[in-house]
């Protein structure tokens, strides 16, 4: 049977639903196998179809026999009498043993068979967008995407992250300074994908330090591309992030390639955090330069007693700058901890001289 409107819609579907013509074809047999069962009351058929031809064909599949069996033969081939075989068109040399196939139009299948068919491929279509979904999602475990809001509620957003999915951004998964409406477009990170009888859940949040770094990658091709390391980061989230960089090339410099001429690559991480401020220090192979850079905006006079076993560190500040090395609520101190991987103890000029530390 030829339909050329038939393989037209089902690769419109295929299209449409971004799934390949071969699964949409998978789908389809097995839905015809289905009517057909319900059309005659066993699935002893054979389905091809020819998408270069536009051909479709259906048979009914019989094994010859001289007599019927009462067994249930293992490949579920349904018998026919070597005499009623040879009646069909084309089958009179019908021999005990062979199997044969008779064409079966769709129209004999019956209004009931083509609903039961319709039935069955949307189901299936259905089984398998979600199951392409879950793989696809859980490949990007661990990686941001850039969703569509599409409804706000007092504890949620609701997001369309593609592939006819939509998911719940929960109010504690946003920044301070989020206020998305619907329409707009808002990057978050994946941090889970769970399997479930219907649609795969997709966890996602704005809070996790990993999405500073897939904004890096994204904005900033020299990290991408590995010429600059992200060595720490440290974050609270909609507030502040610090961020140690280091550059494996002698004629790039870390810092000014990641804020970019003007400022425009840091400003586009800056904004797709809605105002996130961000601290970016050069990393060093020297340990002291490291834990200095990681307490800017502060001046570092000297770092001292740097112990490698317990990853400890004393450093020392000038007087006037002991409240900006410590930072608003001991902010500045703890992300640079968190960044640099080292404890720091910070002692202001006149402490490390009255405590035997440093010499004026």
């Amino acid at each position: 049977m030829i339909s050329k409107e038939f393989f037209k819609n089902l690769n419109e579907v295929a299209e449409q639903r971004d799934l390949a013509k071969e699964d949409i074809y998978e789908i389809i047999k097995k839905a015809l196998v289905y009517a057909y069962k319900k059309a005659f009351g066993d699935d002893s058929c054979k389905i091809t179809l020819n998408p270069d031809k536009q051909e479709i064909n259906i048979y009914k599949v019989f094994r010859v026999v001289d007599h019927l069996s009462d067994e249930v033969t293992e490949d579920s081939i349904k018998e026919i009498l070597v005499d009623e075989a040879r009646k069909f068109k084309g089958k009179s040399n019908a021999k005990v043993g062979q199997i044969i196939e008779i064409p079966v139009t769709i129209d004999e299948l019956g209004r009931q068979g083509a609903s039961q068919m319709k039935s069955m491929f949307n189901q299936s279509l259905k089984q398998l967008e979600r199951e392409k979904a879950e793989a696809y999602f859980k490949n990007l475990e661990g990686e941001m995407i850039q969703a569509k809001v599409v409804d706000v509620k007092d504890d949620f957003l609701i997001l369309n992250i593609g592939r006819n999915l939509t998911t719940f951004l929960p109010k504690k998964e946003l920044l301070i300074n989020d206020n998305f409406q619907v329409g707009d477009f808002v990057r978050v990170f994946i941090k889970k994908v769970e399997h479930t009888n219907k649609e795969p859940k997709v966890y996602v949040t704005r809070n996790d330090r990993n999405l500073i770094n897939r904004l890096l990658e994204t904005y900033i091709p020299e990290i991408a591309t590995g010429v600059i390391e992200v060595k720490g980061i440290a974050r609270d989230p909609g507030d502040r992030c610090k961020i140690a960089v280091y550059s494996n090339d002698p004629n790039v410099e870390a810092i000014g390639a990641c804020v970019g001429e003007g400022g425009e690559r840091i400003k586009e991480i800056i904004n797709a955090l809605n105002g996130e401020k961000i601290d970016l220090y050069k990393w060093s192979p020297n340990i002291e330069e490291t834990i200095a850079n990681s307490l800017q905006p502060a001046t570092v006079t000297k770092v001292l007693n740097v112990d490698p076993k317990t990853k400890t560190s004393i450093v020392i500040v000038p007087d006037d700058e002991l409240s900006l090395a410590i930072g608003k609520s001991g902010q500045n101190v703890r992300l640079a901890v968190q960044s640099c991987g080292w404890k720091i103890d910070i002692k202001s000029l006149k402490e490390a001289f009255d405590e035997g530390l440093v010499e004026l």
